[in-house]
């Protein structure tokens, strides 16, 4: 059988109106690694959350919106937007679940910094005003590179060394999270990949490889996440 993966929901309010929003190209990433997606809105209470571990196998939290500044000390910034406190605690929540567990999970753009506040680290609320403009993160199309720590299991993915990335982020990982290991780098020094030593899988990114699937590069990340998730399984 094929894994299920869990794939967390954004949300947009439109007057009195809400809807939970999902780029589809995280559905299709997942599909063609070989899993199959189940969609997991911002709503979980904390019994739903370990009743989605106990049924599901792998875990992807996607990109969206900022995350709270107030859930890691720090102090509202003006351009902090989409800040959603039902998505917030419902991620973390699924993070520190998954690390007690060994739930097998991969963190994309917003993703990242979840996994980084849900273990105790803390972000930059807005990186041009907080860390300077030596890289352009809020360039989707040109992006930047990153280097790749050698003895990482993100270097048996992508290759250790450098490779180009898209980038679509105005936060970003300022104090790294304990438990959490750096292993991918932005020129200008930002934290752009983490995860977690000694662990079934648990890989956090900066970028959108699900924008990427025509590059192994990226596409190798879903693969990697599902075949986690198909072996805890088969556990």
């Amino acid at each position: 059988m094929k894994p299920l993966i869990g794939i967390t929901l954004g949300s947009r309010q439109k007057e009195s109106e809400r809807s939970f929003v999902l780029n589809e190209l995280y559905v299709t990433a997942i599909e063609q690694a070989g899993g199959i997606p189940v969609l997991l809105p911002a709503l979980l209470e904390e019994a739903a959350v370990r009743e989605a571990r106990r049924r599901l196998d792998g875990l992807l939290l996607t990109g969206g919106a900022d995350v709270d500044p107030t859930l890691y000390g720090g102090a509202l910034h003006p351009r902090v937007y989409g800040v959603d406190a039902r998505r917030d605690t419902t991620e973390i929540a699924l993070v520190r679940l998954a690390v007690q567990t060994g739930w097998p999970f991969l963190g994309i753009c917003r993703g990242i910094q979840v996994i980084n506040v849900a273990l105790g680290g803390t972000l930059y609320a807005d990186l041009p005003d907080q860390l300077g403009q030596v890289v352009n993160h809020w360039s989707e199309e040109t992006g930047h590179s990153v280097r790749v720590e050698p003895q990482s299991r993100l270097s048996s993915l992508v290759g250790a060394g450098e490779f180009n990335v898209n980038s679509y982020h105005h936060q970003g990982i300022e104090r790294l999270a304990p438990g959490l290991k750096p292993v991918g780098w932005a020129p200008d020094g930002l934290v752009e990949a983490v995860e977690i030593p000694d662990y079934p899988f648990a890989v956090g990114v900066q970028w959108h490889p699900e924008r990427r699937q025509n590059s192994p590069q990226h596409r190798v990340l879903f693969e990697a996440l599902v075949q986690a998730a198909h072996d805890g399984r088969r556990g």
